[in-house]
């Protein structure tokens, strides 16, 4: 007590430091104010297993938290490194420098950060829009994103869920391997080098092609008399083969590649000969095919070959 000197204490109560009561330090769990001689109070409260402060608080050098750390409002680290065990902020905390969580766990309520280095993140579930200025990259694991507009993106490896709705590609898609399954796609055909179609609509002015369907037969070859011979015979032969998609109405194109060969036999062919072939589609899935002569020679043969028939059908 060298400031007091040879004070008495009934003149030196300005100096002196007491408890706002009378009864010294408050039980456990409370705290009282520290007052002068004069009763004028201080920031300081303390207690037997509390000290509090109503006013600043400032610590000149390292200081040292053992237990949870509660912030109010604010937390700001001006300059050097800010290292916390558990961190919980109600409010806004602004990081001038640096932040850094070396253990435990940082929950906090609102964070803005102008630069933020993050070796690894747990970022939980996000309801609402995000928007990221510049990049996102997922490193590693699985990156599901509800609702993404992509001006530019480059991904090396993606599952696309399904799409229900309209899909717009800016410039172009590539299916480097597997299948790629469109329901309504616009197509430049002239860029395609092989594709394979399960239903396929050729657009036209009036409409479009909906469906080729092709198939072949073996012909046996047959003896037909030509119409004005008396000799008995027919001068047309008939029957059918199976073209798998065929229905009425379809335009069918066909041939037979024997008709006119050099085997031909007595007439078959000869000069001047005129042989006919006709194809329709006579039900699902069945072409009729039909063989006329109508040569001045009797008894051609024709010689046994390959039918071939392609029932095309068009939309109008």
């Amino acid at each position: 007590m060298p400031t007091l000197g040879t004070q008495n204490i009934a003149t030196s109560y300005p100096q002196l430091l007491k408890t706002f009561g009378t009864g010294g330090l408050p039980s456990a769990g409370a705290v009282e104010v520290i007052t002068d001689g004069d009763n004028t109070s201080s920031a300081l409260s303390v207690g037997i297993d509390a000290v509090q402060s109503t006013g600043s608080f400032t610590v000149s050098s390292n200081s040292r938290l053992l237990g949870p750390v509660t912030f109010g409002s604010t937390i700001t680290a001006s300059t050097g490194t800010s290292t916390i065990g558990t961190l919980f902020a109600s409010g806004l905390a602004t990081f001038g420098t640096s932040f850094t969580a070396s253990t435990g766990t940082g929950t906090i309520g609102t964070l803005s950060a102008s630069t933020a280095t993050i070796s690894t993140a747990t970022i939980p579930l996000q309801l609402g829009a995000i928007t990221f200025g510049s990049n996102i990259t997922s490193s590693t694991g699985t990156a599901t994103i509800g609702t993404l507009s992509a001006s530019t993106a480059t991904i090396s490896t993606a599952t696309i869920p399904l799409q229900l709705g309209n899909i717009t590609f800016g410039s172009n898609i590539t299916a480097s391997t597997g299948t790629a399954t469109i329901g309504t796609e616009s197509v430049n055909v002239s860029t395609i080098a092989s594709a394979t179609f399960g239903t396929a609509r050729i657009t036209g002015s009036t409409g479009g092609v909906t469906a080729f369907n092709y198939g072949t037969a073996a012909f046996t070859g047959a003896t037909l008399q030509d119409l004005d011979s008396v000799t008995s015979g027919s001068n047309i032969t008939t029957g059918t083969f199976t073209v798998s998609g065929a229905a009425i109405g379809d335009i069918v194109f066909g041939g037979l590649n024997s008709l006119s060969s050099s085997s031909g036999t007595a007439g078959v062919p000869t000069a001047g000969a005129r042989m006919m072939s006709q194809f329709r589609v006579e039900g699902a899935n069945v072409v009729r095919y039909t063989i006329l002569n109508t040569d001045t020679v009797s008894h051609g043969t024709i010689p046994a070959g390959t039918l071939y028939a392609t029932a095309i059908r068009v939309a109008t």
